[in-house]
């Protein structure tokens, strides 16, 4: 998978990153586009905008995609020190 980066939020990169990532480990995992959406139940258009950096791409139909692929989501500060658990 691409490595961490510091991406902006305006930005299309991480939709990029996210759907080679999920092209990289279909192709490894020996699965054709058509039977990645035969198996998480979305249709071969949704994978195809997925792996081409669509940033408009529903999390509904991404979740199983990635549970299929053995891949997950994961939420992190980018700057941990900014988060202040005891702001009221």
């Amino acid at each position: 998978m691409a490595p961490k980066s510091s991406l902006s939020p305006g930005s299309p990169e991480w939709a990029r990153e996210l759907g080679a990532g999920v092209r990289q480990k279909r192709k490894l995992l020996g699965l054709t586009q058509a039977q990645l959406a035969d198996l998480a139940q979305c249709g071969p258009d949704f994978l195809y905008d997925l792996e081409r950096g669509k940033p408009s791409i529903r999390l509904d139909k991404l979740m199983p995609v990635l549970e299929v692929l053995g891949l997950r989501l994961k939420l992190e500060a980018r700057n941990p020190a900014a988060i202040d658990v005891e702001a009221q």
